[in-house]
Formats: structure tokens, C-alpha cells, sequence
């Protein structure tokens, strides 16, 4: 990522357009962890389409250069970037990375994370616990620390999201560590919204309930989706698009009154 002048400052209105979730981020200056599939890659898709700058990071390099490719091959208003977001030292090299390519940090997304297999707690590998919490938990942190940081110092305000999960609020039988990591998420989210909220930064999370993304198509066939699906009111699995829906509103000024919140976006499963 190489130098450039910095942006102009960032307004994050909503655009004049009835019945449409559409919004103008023009001049912000945009991260998002995990972006180049599932979720991450949702958000980066509708930052981009509202105007902003956007820096795709994911573990995969070779992912998010091609989405970063795809959606601005010209103007290098949205680039990439590789990190291990449970790599303390990588993740304070993509903020300055960020720093000196925009300037700025305005907004943010901590979309990266792992899944688990099948493991009930009696017999969880103990390395299989690490990994996840190193990814989901310390890795949100981790990144969180820096956003907060370079937010402060350079914007002055803003705004960030961590993706949590529906399995934030409840049990779920074979997956400890993955609910463990993303409760705590909700945790250090509420905790990082009191501690910043007089200076500025907004923080809030959104837990999506199961949603049809590579990582699920991956690991479940058509006939298993289709029952996962029936596990929500709504009868089916949700849409990456359809989180990032609540996930710009979250990031934009429409929701300046919004910090230490949680929103779930699950088809209904809480209130089974």
C-alpha cells in the first residue's frame, strides 16, 4: 500500500432515494477484517457502493486482491491487504499500512473468524479451543486496540462493528469454543462502547444467525442448509448482503444515537 494524499473528511448521509438502503460514506476511509468472503466481503461490497475508501484485509491475499480488483481497478480507492488478525505485530502493521496509504481511519468492520468442528466440551482438543479464540476473540481485540487508536488520532470519530453471532446469546451443543469466543465478543464490544463513546468512537456488534456463506456452503450440503434454515422462523438461511444492511446503518449517522448495542439479524431464532 503506497502513500497518497489523505481524503477529505467524511460524511456518512443517508441518500435521498425512498425504499432504498442507500448511503453516501464519500471521503471516509473504511478497514474491513475477513473481507474478501462471506460477510467481510458483503460489507466491503457496500461500502464501496457508498463512496468510501476501503482497505480489504483478509488472511488470503490473493482473495482480497481479486475483490479489490474487481471493484476498483483504477482509481486505487479500494485496496488490499493481507493479515492474521491473531498476530499482534501483523495487525499493527496493517494499521499503519493504512495510515500511510489514507491518512485516516474513519469506520471499521472485525469481520474475521473461524468456525469448529463437532466437539462437546468433554472432549474438546484443547489446541482446537486456542485457535478459535486466537481468531475470534484475540483477534477482534487485536484489531479493535489499533482501530481505536488510529480513529482517535487521525479522524477524531467514527464508527466500528464486530461481527458476533446469534450463538453469542444462546448454547450450542458441540461448538464451546465458538460460542465462548463470540460471547465474549459481545462482551469486550459493550466494554469498548463505554470507554470511547465521550471521545467520539462508536462501537456496536451485530449477531447474524446462520447464514449462507462460502465457509457454510463448504461444510453442509443442500439437503443439511436447507434444514438449518428451517431452524429459523423465517424458514430459510439469511443473506451476506442482508447483515451488512444492518452493519452500514450501524456505521453511518443515521445511528450516531447507537454505541454499546447488539443487534441480531437472525430470522427470528432468539425467539424460539
Amino acid at each position: 500500500m503506497n502513500s497518497m494524499d489523505s481524503p477529505p473528511a467524511p460524511h456518512h448521509q443517508r441518500a435521498s432515494r425512498p425504499g432504498v438502503a442507500s448511503y453516501d460514506f464519500g471521503g471516509a476511509v473504511a478497514l474491513v477484517t475477513g473481507g474478501a468472503s462471506g460477510i467481510g466481503e458483503a460489507c466491503v461490497r457496500a461500502r464501496v457502493a457508498a463512496r468510501a475508501h476501503v482497505v480489504v484485509a483478509d488472511l488470503t491475499r490473493d482473495a482480497a486482491q481479486a475483490l479489490a480488483d474487481e471493484l476498483d481497478s483504477e482509481s486505487a480507492r479500494v485496496v488490499a491487504a493481507q493479515v492474521d488478525v491473531s498476530d499482534q505485530a501483523a495487525v499493527q502493521a496493517l494499521g499503519g499500512s493504512v495510515e500511510e496509504r489514507f491518512g485516516r481511519l474513519d469506520l471499521a468492520v472485525n469481520s474475521a473468524g473461524i468456525g469448529v468442528t463437532n466437539q462437546p466440551v468433554a472432549d474438546h482438543d484443547p489446541q482446537m479451543w486456542r485457535n478459535v479464540l486466537a481468531v475470534n476473540l484475540d483477534g477482534t481485540f487485536l484489531s479493535l486496540r489499533m482501530e481505536l487508536d488510529l480513529i482517535r488520532r487521525t479522524a477524531g470519530r467514527g464508527s466500528i462493528v464486530n461481527v458476533a453471532s446469534v450463538l453469542a446469546h444462546r448454547g450450542w451443543a458441540g461448538s464451546a469454543a465458538y460460542v465462548a469466543s463470540k460471547h465474549a465478543v459481545i462482551g469486550l464490544t459493550r466494554t469498548a462502547a463505554l470507554e470511547n463513546a465521550e471521545l467520539g468512537v462508536r462501537v456496536n456488534s451485530v449477531s447474524p444467525g446462520f447464514i449462507e456463506t462460502p465457509l457454510l456452503v463448504e461444510r453442509h450440503d443442500a439437503e443439511a442448509r436447507a434444514a438449518i434454515g428451517a431452524l429459523h422462523p423465517v424458514q430459510r438461511l439469511g443473506t451476506p448482503d442482508e447483515v451488512a444492511e444492518t452493519v452500514v446503518w450501524l456505521l453511518s449517522d443515521s445511528a450516531a444515537f447507537v454505541t454499546g448495542a447488539d443487534f441480531a439479524v437472525e430470522g427470528g431464532l432468539l425467539s424460539r
